[in-house]
């Protein structure tokens, strides 16, 4: 199963996974994770960082691949992430958010690449005006994978 993994400022990727941990914790679907955080400090070392995260995604990969999270290129933990992309093995998505994370961990058991692409479209479905009428809105909560895996099961 493909592995997560959240690179980001701190205290950002740790709240994203805390949080999914509490929207996913009676779901045993989408709780059984293969999930990591990897807070970047203001004063990080980027050669530590960079060995650190490499030995996260070394633990996490079972062969499946590892989706690799993170905040905003251009920035500490965009830049090692970038540096750590391999496609096929590790793909990489700038531009986190919580209803993509769930997007995610619902889908873990895609392959990487379909995983990916789950991902961003939850990720930019989370993305919405509030307050306006608009047809065909939808949550954007992943209560809608909630569903897709309750019928399954």
């Amino acid at each position: 199963m493909v592995a997560i993994v959240v690179i980001a400022h701190r205290p950002l990727a740790s709240a994203l996974e805390q949080s999914a941990r509490h929207v996913y914790s009676r779901d045993p679907a989408c709780g059984g994770y293969r999930l990591r955080a990897l807070d970047v400090e203001p004063d990080a070392d980027v050669a530590q960082l960079e060995q650190r995260a490499r030995e996260v995604l070394a633990e996490e990969d079972d062969g499946s691949g590892v989706l690799l999270l993170t905040d905003c290129l251009g920035a500490t933990p965009g830049n090692v992430a970038a540096r750590l992309a391999q496609p096929g093995k590790i793909e990489v998505i700038a531009g986190v958010n919580l209803p993509m994370l769930l997007r995610a961990l619902c889908y873990r058991a895609s392959s990487l690449r379909e995983l990916a692409e789950k991902a961003m479209a939850g990720g930019a479905r989370g993305i919405a005006p509030v307050g306006t009428p608009q047809q065909d809105q939808k949550p954007a909560s992943g209560n809608d994978d909630l569903a897709r895996l309750q019928d399954q099961q």
